[in-house]
This record gives C-alpha cells, structure tokens and sequence, in this order.
C-alpha cells in the first residue's frame, strides 16, 4: 500500500449496527420456522469456506445440506449462469417452446443415470419432484398405494410428508395422502409382506439422510427391485442427497447396481442453483399426455438452474469428484473410526464417500458438540430424526489440508464437550 493509499474495504465485514439490524429484521419479515435464534450474516462463500459479515471464515462441512459439491459460487457455475443470462431468463418452459439449456441437461442426464432412464421432468426443488413421482406412479400404475419406510424422509410438501415417517411432523397436517404404509427400512421380509398388487410404488433413500446416515445390507435394494417386478409396482429412488457423488458413486445406486423405475434428483444437481427433477423410462412419463398438460411447471428447469446444472455435472466429471469422494471419504471415517477408539463420546462412523454420520452417546452431547465446533469454525449438521448423531457432508472438492483442519477441530471439540459433562 503506498503512503497516500486508502485500505482496501473488506467486503465480507459490516458494521456491528448493521449485522444487529440484519439478525433483527431476519425475525421480522422473513418466516421462521424454529425458535432457534439466528446469529451468522453470511455475506461470501468461496469454496469450502463461508465467510460472515463480523469478518470470521468457516470451514463448511456440511455443503448447504449436500447442495454445494463442487463448492461454494464455482466460478465456472457463475460464467455458465452469466452465459446464460446473456441469451435469456424465464420463458415458458412448457408448450410450444424449445429450450436448449433445457434439453443438454436432460441429454446429458440420460447418459449418466441407470440403464433405461431417459426423460427428466425438471423442477425447483427436491420436495416438488417428490410431488411428481408420486403422481407420476400412480398415474401409471392405476394404483394409490404406496410403501414407504421408517426414519425415511422426503420433503415437506403435502405428498411429500406424506410419505415422510417421523409423527412429530406430520401430525399437524393430517389428513395427508391416504393409502401411505411405512415398514421399517432395511427389513426385506416386512417389504415382501407390504408390498403387493395394490402398490402402486415403493419410494425409499437409497441411505438415509435425515434418519441418521443409516447404510441398507446390501442384499435391500436389490430385493425392493425384485419386490417391485414381481407385483408391477414401481421403485422410486429418492437420490436428493445422495446423488451427485456424493457416495462415491455418481448415484448411490449403482453401488448396488439397482436402477429404479423413477429416479429422485435435486441438491447436489445445480452446483448451488435450485433445481430438482425426476427421470424416468419414456413408456412412463409419457402417462403426463394424457390428459395434455396434466403436470405443469412454472419455473421448473429455469435456463439459468440448468445452465448450472450441466456446468455441475461436466465439473463432477472431469475432475474426478466422485472418485474424489470415494477416497476422501474412505480416509475420513477411518480417521473418526481411530477418534472413536480414545473417545468414549462416539458411539459409531458409519456412511459411504463423504456422507457421513457421526453418532454420538447422547442427544445434549451431540448439540453441545455441534456449537462447539462451529464456535472453533467449522459448520457440521445434525439429522432431524435422530438427536444423536452429527452429519459430515463436505463439498467433493475438500482438499487433504481441509480435511486435516476439520478433523483437528473435530478433535478439540468433542474433548472440550467431554470434559465439560
């Protein structure tokens, strides 16, 4: 800096009245959906860091809920939104007009899916393309029931929670979607005595998310396919989370080698952009002409979302983020696993790739866990049905030094939770 030379601002930062207002009018005209009082005013993010407006940088360990993949504002996911914003931004996505944003994503989409998927409905989210699956299988099959299982979640939308398990929040909003049964996940006799010609679908995660980062047997998926082909129901796969690379695998199928009737997808799709979508084979989703125009999107597969999607997905690919995955997860858990072995607050690591639960030996251990490491500057995430374990989802692109840096913190707070029981 020369002597006449202002400080150069920094951006991240605001004034102490400011962040105050920010917080304050965050409870004032924005919906809050919990008590929990808000206290970051997130103003950057850049990679596997979130910055906040009182100048702190934070490892982020969970990816805006397995969202951020490829990290935080990619700058390649910026040039192809701003590429796209030259040509256009809404026009009807249904109808009469062609969208070529539209159709290379859905090309390239049939290319990396399971054998036999080939038509994307695109949507803004992951919940609304729950709503369509649902649809879509029992417009095709003729048939309303559908299997579901316990701990399983998909949404909060009316179908969605219908098919969503934990009463706490469903209760309030019954009746939901009648002829909905839940049986209990990874549990292939109670899916052979559930399922039958009256199903219309079973919808299941391939791992659960939100029920705790819960891994099936591996004989599950593939006996849930043959469940399904022996009564013409149909399998949805609810991939919203684990798509993407996320478990080492672009979906977490194929480490079964399952490919589903309906396949699930959103989060990790658009690099950071909303989009969401079901894929399915033609001979089904063409169940939607009839009546024409029986399923409708106002802004699903918006040029924009999917310019960042198929950016997202030629980035997945071309770096090797899956395999990426597969490795940084691998040293991850075997890293927790060794933590474990001198810590008697973990009860187990489980997961694959880099969607991970870290379960703890109690639900206040765990919350006080959470805080602490976000005070030491990481961000990691709990699961809304179990109280007890912790959530370790990092962007794909976390390097070696990241990893380290998150396990030190990892270390230094689960010692400083113990010794403060």
């Amino acid at each position: 800096m020369t002597k006449n030379s202002a400080p150069i601002a920094d951006p991240t930062r605001l004034p102490p009245e400011t962040i105050a207002t920010y917080i304050s009018d965050d409870r004032r005209y924005v919906a809050q959906t919990s008590p929990a009082e808000k206290s970051m005013v997130v103003t950057r993010t850049s990679g596997c860091s979130v910055y906040t407006a009182d100048g702190r940088q934070y490892l982020d360990f969970i990816a805006g809920i397995a969202v951020n993949n490829v990290g935080h504002t990619h700058p390649e996911i910026r040039a192809a939104v701003a590429a796209q914003l030259e040509q256009m931004l809404h026009v009807n996505v249904f109808g009469k007009f062609v969208i070529p944003a539209q159709v290379d994503l859905g090309r390239a989409l049939a290319e990396v899916t399971p054998a036999g998927l080939e038509q994307t409905f695109f949507t803004n989210s992951g919940a609304e393309a729950i709503e369509g699956a649902l649809k879509l299988a029992r417009k095709y099959t003729g048939r309303s029931k559908i299997i579901a299982f316990e701990m399983g979640f998909h949404g909060r939308t009316l179908g969605a929670l219908s098919v969503s398990w934990r009463d706490i929040y469903r209760r309030p909003f019954e009746p939901l979607l009648p002829d909905v049964s839940f049986i209990p996940f990874n549990d292939l006799a109670a899916a052979e005595a559930a399922i039958d010609q009256a199903t219309a679908a079973v919808i299941v995660e391939p791992i659960q998310g939100e029920g705790g980062v819960r891994v099936p047997h591996d004989d599950f998926l593939p006996g849930l396919r043959a469940l399904c082909d022996r009564h013409g129901a149909l399998l949805i796969l609810d991939e919203v989370q684990t798509g993407f690379g996320r478990t080492g695998r672009l979906f977490a199928c194929e480490h079964w080698g399952v490919s589903p009737d309906i396949l699930v997808m959103a989060k990790g799709l658009g690099g950071g952009m909303p989009i969401g979508g079901f894929i399915s084979r033609p001979e089904v989703m063409v169940t939607f002409v009839d009546p024409p125009l029986s399923h409708l999107t106002t802004f699903g597969g918006h040029p924009l979302s999917c310019a960042a999607a198929l950016a997202n997905l030629r980035l997945i690919e071309r770096d090797g983020l899956v395999d990426r995955a597969a490795r940084a997860g691998r040293y991850l858990q075997d890293r927790l696993a060794e933590l474990q072995q001198r810590n008697d607050l973990i009860a187990e690591v489980r997961g694959k790739g880099l969607m991970i639960g870290l379960e703890l030996a109690e639900a206040d251990l765990t919350r006080a866990f959470v805080q602490r490491a976000l005070d030491l500057g990481l961000i990691l995430g709990w699961t809304i049905y179990s109280g007890v374990t912790v959530r370790l989802a990092p962007p794909l692109i976390v390097s070696d030094q990241e990893l380290e840096q998150g396990l030190a913190i990892i270390e230094q707070a689960l010692a400083e939770t113990r010794s403060s029981r």
